[in-house]
């Protein structure tokens, strides 16, 4: 039996998936509206004890997909990676698809041909949070990268044939400065195209408000469910990238359920959107929200 060190998190796509617990906690660790893995330490787990992990699921013979936890698996070494996949595949026979999440820094740190063998691998997701496309939100949240840092991680990792699952916060510039972050983050999905894209609403832990307002001087103002379905509209009315994207906004925390292709969708998108900001059709009773 595995005994996860708790909590653990994975991305709602991975509902299904076989949890593989490679690392504890979060390589970064400092983005200031996150509170995920603030009750942990970070650090590797051996492959001796990841590999008797794997033993231990082997059971489970009929496994087809497997994603990596914790925050930042892709921060391990790619040799380790590698003995990691080629274990599953091994165990796993069915196996089609390993994921796990990444940040901008660790793939950056990984060299062209590193990236070309996880892929060949059989590293199908990256999750990867952009957060935000604007460099002002970026620095006042502490993420540690620019928009041209992400954008370079993103296309280094399509190059490879890894998909890039992308995330932006609504309501991470508060009512002051909600138009810069859409608007930077439609721009940066715009030159990424990343294969998926979703959208998560702000949520933070009362616990961290103050040192996530701290930086926005004179101050922070959290957008309210009409400011959210705002900048949604606003989001979704400027993508236009050239590849087809898979959008989700189904996370627990999001206002309003979407779903679509985009660009194609954009109009049927834009119209729930719309009636959500007359009447309140579709619109998430607060009580069921959460992170």
């Amino acid at each position: 039996m595995i005994d996860y060190d708790a909590p653990l998190f994975r991305p709602p796509s991975e509902a299904e998936s076989l949890i593989l617990q490679a690392t504890i906690g979060c390589s970064y660790n400092k983005c200031t509206f996150c509170s995920m893995y603030k009750s942990k330490k970070y650090k590797v787990k051996s492959f001796n004890i990841i590999s008797g992990e794997i033993d231990d699921l082997s059971a489970y013979s009929n496994v087809r997909r497997v994603f990596i936890a914790d925050g930042d698996a892709l921060a391990l070494e790619t040799s380790l990676l590698l003995k990691i996949f080629k274990k599953l595949h091994e165990t796993f026979p069915k196996l089609r698809r390993i994921s796990l999440y990444g940040n901008t820094i660790n793939l950056l740190q990984k060299t062209d041909l590193e990236l070309e063998q996880l892929s060949k691998a059989g590293l199908s997701i990256i999750y990867l949070g952009f957060e935000s496309g604007s460099d002002f939100i970026l620095e006042k949240i502490n993420k540690g990268v620019a928009k041209q840092d992400q954008a370079k991680a993103v296309n280094r990792a399509q190059s490879s044939g890894i998909d890039i699952s992308a995330t932006i916060i609504t309501g991470l510039g508060g009512k002051e400065h909600w138009k810069d972050h859409i608007e930077q983050s439609a721009e940066l999905v715009n030159i990424t195209s990343p294969k998926y894209l979703s959208t998560l609403t702000l949520m933070i832990d009362p616990n961290r408000k103050e040192k996530f307002t701290a930086p926005f001087k004179p101050g922070f103002t959290p957008q309210e469910d009409i400011g959210i379905l705002e900048e949604e509209k606003l989001l979704i009315g400027l993508i236009n990238s050239p590849g087809r994207i898979i959008f989700r906004s189904n996370h627990a925390s999001n206002v309003l359920p979407l779903s679509g292709i985009l660009p194609r969708d954009k109009g049927k998108l834009l119209k729930q959107i719309d009636l959500a900001m007359g009447d309140g059709t579709g619109i998430r009773p607060m009580w069921i929200r959460g992170l």
